[in-house]
């Protein structure tokens, strides 16, 4: 693993998180609620976060369906931009837990931690390439301004190579984590590493 980063609150430590209400208990769980905890993900009977959410899994049936195939869809942009806009819209909406899953990600991936400190420390002004410039920026506008992406914003993406699909991949990753961290936040609370 990479040098452990931390940078105005954000790391690229491996977190828990603690969620504020009770979770679904796995030996009392309905099939239907197991069910969808196994398709959610390999750790989902272990986190709180999943167990949470298992309490309505229907919409937690509908998310991971969304995010997997958005995050893990093979094709179209590569799985180190997807990250890198994940990681962005983290930090920029504050989800210090998400911004710590996507840092261990994009280092995983890119096979370098530079960008990641770039982003934790402004991500206005991160990025080692065009490319992840144009990742970052776009990720940062789509965040804050949503209403106001146009033309000239899918065209600086365009212009660092991005063909329509991979435009498509990076506004789908972006976008979901205004979602993903909204739950994150306002649900329950990162927990750092015992020391």
């Amino acid at each position: 693993m990479n040098d452990v980063i931390k940078v105005q609150g954000f790391t690229n430590e491996t977190l828990d998180w603690k969620a504020w209400l009770d979770v679904v208990k796995v030996d009392t769980a309905t099939p239907q609620q197991i069910e969808v905890l196994e398709m959610s993900h390999p750790k989902a009977k272990e986190s709180d976060y999943y167990l949470l959410l298992a309490h309505q899994p229907a919409i937690l049936k509908q998310r991971s369906e969304a995010y997997n195939a958005i995050m893990y869809a093979p094709g179209g942009l590569a799985r180190a931009d997807r990250e890198l806009g994940a990681l962005t819209v983290s930090r920029i909406n504050g989800c210090v837990y998400c911004a710590s899953v996507h840092a261990q990600r994009f280092e995983q991936l890119a096979k370098e931690s530079v960008t990641v400190t770039q982003v934790f420390e402004d991500p206005h002004t991160a990025g080692t390439s065009e490319r992840q410039k144009a990742i970052v920026q776009f990720s940062i506008r789509l965040t804050q301004e949503p209403g106001q992406i146009g033309p000239a914003d899918i065209q600086v993406l365009k212009d660092v190579g991005m063909t329509d699909a991979e435009v498509l991949d990076l506004l789908h990753a972006s976008a979901i984590f205004a979602w993903a961290n909204r739950l994150m936040l306002n649900l329950g609370e990162p927990v750092p590493p015992a020391q």
